[in-house]
């Protein structure tokens, strides 16, 4: 699996997307640069690297090097320890203890090698009991599996973009068959149905090991709108190049889970198989690209709008998504997320969603009333003057239009190929087979958003 054009602050954070709490996220920031540093001209071992924690352990791959100091220690961020110790607390064990590792069998630089170089793959060791202290902690590492051996783990990587049941989605679990963990996976605690935050919206704080208890009842949200939800949770449009293939999928609410893939089963219901569309106009680009779609990609709605994806093929996918934008601190529409197979990531947020097209609109209202003042010349204010110059400031805010606010409501990836600065593609319409994913209960809170502004004319 190769990283291709991948920037360096996007592999960062798609692998801080991993750390499993203890220490700082500054710190584990840190840690992170100051290891890719070390992989820069390792290419292969940073390949591995983001495969074997974004696979959550499934593709625990080669070894990672750093190169051994004279007391076998690094420091990071004027902090000493142990380079392995360190990198299996941030992405497995934070409370680990340095004598509670030991090197999985096919490790060939393992710490205790005393090699001129030392692995710091977190999949290449097991945590074992302290001698003495009674603690037994079963293995969780397995020797290195095919890729088709499907998982599931939390991660992306912007470049610059569960399981049905009751799982953990920070524990790595099989695609199918549903609600049966693989071996490698910790047992973890079973949210009860009548919880309604069974699933959060990020990994626990200790993989495979119970959180801290909490204090009191846990806080929950109340639903961004009681307006009852719509038939459909969301419709799925099929693309090659900028030509819509075939008709738009719709997937029911009473459906919370859909498969998108490249296979040939026409009955619908929870499966939406291109492979099964035809188009006359098709190039050679497009047939060579669908041919490696496969198992494709699974689409869960959660709550009350909330949408995550794994990706189940085994080529990576490319995602737009304003959420996974705000969270690598980009703007929104900057950036475009390649998530690896078997990876596991929340793709939009309903709320967050409602918050930013409540914003967008009442700006662009009193962009709009305020431009028309200034056309006017009655822009109250000390500093203020009349005419054409204060309206063209304030003209790209009042140009902001529905089809702007409807593109909040939309999840769009491509399979296969990618595109942004780092391809040769500079949009989606441009490369071979793409999905766009337009989200029902979003557009019917626009609805009811674009209905409570006021009229800017009155």
């Amino acid at each position: 699996m190769s990283l291709g054009g991948d920037s360096g602050p996007g592999i960062v954070h798609s692998l801080l997307c991993h750390r499993q709490g203890g220490d700082s996220e500054a710190f584990a920031r840190r840690a992170i640069q100051s290891l890719l540093r070390k992989l820069k001209e390792k290419r292969d071992e940073l390949d591995a690297l983001v495969a074997a924690v974004t696979s959550g352990g499934a593709q625990p791959g080669q070894c990672v090097t750093v190169q051994r100091t004279l007391d076998g220690r690094l420091q990071v961020a004027g902090r000493k320890g142990f380079p392995h110790v360190i990198y299996a607390r941030l992405w497995r064990w934070p409370d680990l203890h340095k004598n509670e590792l030991k090197p999985a069998r096919f490790c060939q630089f393992a710490f205790d090698l005393k090699c001129d170089s030392v692995c710091v793959n977190p999949y290449h060791y097991e945590r074992v009991g302290t001698p003495g202290g009674g603690l037994s902690i079963p293995r969780t590492v397995s020797p290195p599996c095919p890729v088709k051996q499907e998982r599931v783990h939390e991660c992306v990587v912007p470049m610059e973009l569960p399981e049905l049941g009751g799982e953990t989605p920070g524990c790595p679990h099989r695609a199918l068959p549903p609600r049966v963990p693989p071996r490698s996976c910790p047992e973890l605690p079973q949210a009860t149905p009548q919880d309604p935050q069974a699933h959060p919206e990020r990994p626990p704080a200790q993989n495979g090991y119970p959180k801290p208890p909490q204090h009191g009842p846990p806080m929950l949200q109340p639903p961004v709108s009681t307006h009852p939800g719509p038939e459909f949770w969301c419709s799925i449009a099929y693309f090659e190049q900028d030509v819509q293939v075939g008709e738009i999928f719709k997937v029911p609410s009473s459906c919370p889970s859909v498969v998108v893939d490249g296979y040939v089963d026409p009955s619908g219901g929870a499966r939406f198989c291109l492979g099964q569309l035809s188009n006359v106009q098709r190039c050679a680009a497009s047939e060579r690209a669908r041919l490696h779609i496969g198992r494709g990609v699974q689409l869960e709605r959660r709550g009350e709008g909330d949408v995550w994806m794994r990706c189940r093929s085994e080529h990576a996918v490319f995602v737009q998504s304003f959420y996974l934008d705000r969270e690598a601190g980009r703007a929104p529409g900057d950036a475009v997320h390649k998530v690896y197979p078997g990876a596991h990531v929340k793709v939009f947020d309903l709320r967050q969603c409602h918050r930013q097209m409540q914003q967008q609109a009442a700006t662009a209202q009193a962009a709009a009333t305020a431009q028309a003042a200034a056309v006017a010349g009655t822009i109250p204010g000390a500093g203020s003057v009349g005419g054409i110059a204060p309206a063209i400031g304030l003209s790209v805010a009042a140009g902001l239009g529905v089809d702007d606010l409807r593109r909040l409501c939309l999840v769009r990836l491509s399979f296969v190929k990618g595109w942004g600065p780092d391809y040769p593609r500079a949009s989606i319409t441009c490369t071979p087979c793409w999905i766009e994913v337009h989200l029902h209960r979003a557009l019917q809170l626009l609805d009811h958003v674009l209905h409570a502004l006021p009229d800017a004319h009155a």
